[in-house]
């Protein structure tokens, strides 16, 4: 079964469009939405694309819809800055009819060997990244009973051993580190991580002309010229293992 693994939308309709485009031409069975579908500029394109695509799918959340889900219920979430909780407001105001649907998703997923979390297994806002030591990692992953484990969150691909567990982080399709485009993973008999390139003008002017609050933000500073891997990877290091990321 060719599976897809698609991480970390954050409301970017074009970026997932030219994914899913991708996705259609490689015949891919079953796609896993890994969360953080929202918040970000086009919450609801990006979560009616998602729902009319035509080849089975299965979700689980993120610290995104956890954090609006939060908000949706009258609270603001404590997980998130205070200069970031416009934008929950914002989403949570936009997709309440949404509700019902982020309040059924799993914290995690298995599809055969394969075990799909967001963070890691134990948290939606855990952090780690390729430099993460080993020692600190292993008691996340062990008495998973699973080879392969599928994350996300921290918006950067890495494929690495924890023990004998393999990790493999799909990256993000709406807000990658690193190179501009979008990232995300497919699976099949091993482990492909792909990047698709799409329009980066085209999509910064549908952003641009969203009524989202940092509009002009996301496109300057996570569409256009996204942070470095090695800003973020030093930025990560700060905060491994915690639950504020």
């Amino acid at each position: 079964m060719r599976v897809a693994a698609i991480y970390d939308i954050h409301g970017n309709l074009p970026a997932l469009e030219a994914v899913l485009r991708e996705i259609r031409e490689a015949k891919v069975d079953h796609v896993v939405v890994g969360g953080d579908v929202v918040p970000g500029p086009l919450p609801e394109g990006a979560l009616r694309c998602l729902l009319d695509l035509q080849v089975p799918k299965q979700f689980i959340y993120g610290n995104g819809e956890v954090a609006v889900l939060e908000q949706m219920a009258g609270r603001d979430p404590s997980g998130v800055p205070e200069q970031h909780r416009a934008v929950i407001r914002w989403t949570a105001q936009r997709l309440a009819e949404f509700e019902p649907l982020f309040a059924i998703w799993p914290k995690t997923l298995r599809l055969g060997d394969v075990l799909f979390c967001h963070g890691t297994p134990r948290h939606e806002n855990e952090i780690f990244t390729r430099l993460t030591a080993e020692g600190r990692l292993l008691p996340v992953f062990e008495g998973l009973d699973a080879p392969v484990v599928v994350c996300g969150h921290t918006h950067m691909q890495f494929d690495r051993l924890i023990g004998r567990t393999r990790v493999v982080n799909a990256g993000s399709v709406g807000m990658p580190f690193g190179e501009p485009g979008a990232d995300w993973l497919l699976l099949e008999s091993g482990v492909q991580l792909r990047h698709t390139s799409y329009d980066l003008t085209k999509a910064a002017e549908r952003i641009r002309t969203s009524d989202y609050p940092e509009a002009e933000d996301f496109v300057a500073r996570y569409l256009l010229q996204p942070p470095t891997e090695e800003a973020m990877l030093a930025a990560f290091g700060k905060a491994e293992l915690r639950y504020g990321g």
